[in-house]
């Protein structure tokens, strides 16, 4: 039995109110997985204790079988994150800030220069490669952060929102970038409020309100869902207002 690449069982955080609610998720391998929600359903809560920079109060979190809880640092080398405010040192080049990455990932010098040179030829950068990152534009220190985020090869790609502020060039260049480590085998999980991305991108789509999970499959599984042929915008608002339809009877 294949192991998937993300396990989450009852997942549950609070903060001043519960914002992700005993959630149960799993993710297979070389699968790109779309997370969608309104505003505060929790996405960005439930991305960053998979990364690790959470800790969930209750549950667990196997990465490609390894439990995350207990084994962060094995755990965290599998995995890549990549945030919608991209978090790149203004004083460092594009190039000098792979090398500090990898540096930090500890992959051995000559591969990754190799591998800064195949990102920073693989996201359009080459032009800027010796350029202060302080004066990049929003789409290039995304494309920067995902390039860091590349350089040491995880399996395991976790982005929340990158494609926010990025202008059509970009977020192309983005797209290509993240279908292409799919094919490779590589699994990618990401939150977006662009629902055309996720209906043209997405193999398998997650909807949470409220930290749980409302319903998750293909898209033709969610049109079965709900009874008709529609986009994934009429599916996820359809089961967003079916919940709070639920819950208002519920209560």
């Amino acid at each position: 039995m294949t192991v998937p690449a993300l396990a989450i069982f009852h997942l549950t955080k609070s903060f001043d109110r519960p914002v992700v609610q005993d959630l149960d998720l799993t993710i297979k391998a070389g699968e790109f997985y779309a997370l969608l929600g309104p505003n505060g359903a929790g996405k960005t809560t439930i991305l960053r204790m998979v990364a690790g920079l959470l800790q969930p109060d209750v549950g667990d979190i196997s990465i490609f079988g390894i439990d995350a809880r207990r084994d962060p640092i094995a755990a965290k080398r599998l995995v890549a994150w990549v945030s919608d405010e991209p978090m790149v040192y203004d004083r460092l080049t594009p190039l000098e800030y792979l090398e500090f990455v990898a540096g930090l990932w500890q992959v051995e010098p000559k591969k990754a220069q190799a591998k800064a040179d195949e990102l920073i030829d693989w996201l359009g950068l080459r032009p800027h490669a010796n350029q202060l990152c302080g004066g990049f534009s929003m789409g290039m220190l995304q494309k920067v952060a995902l390039a860091g985020a590349l350089v040491h090869d995880p399996k395991l790609i976790i982005l929340d929102e990158p494609l926010t502020g990025l202008d059509a060039g970009s977020a192309r260049t983005v797209k290509d970038v993240l279908l292409g480590k799919v094919r490779d085998g590589v699994t990618v999980i990401m939150t977006t409020h662009i629902l055309e991305v996720a209906e043209r991108m997405a193999e398998r789509i997650g909807v949470i309100k409220e930290g749980r999970l409302l319903a998750e499959g293909t898209l033709a599984e969610l049109r079965t869902r709900i009874g008709r042929e529609s986009s994934l915008e009429d599916i996820f608002l359809d089961l967003v207002a079916q919940s709070g339809e639920t819950d208002a009877v519920a209560a």
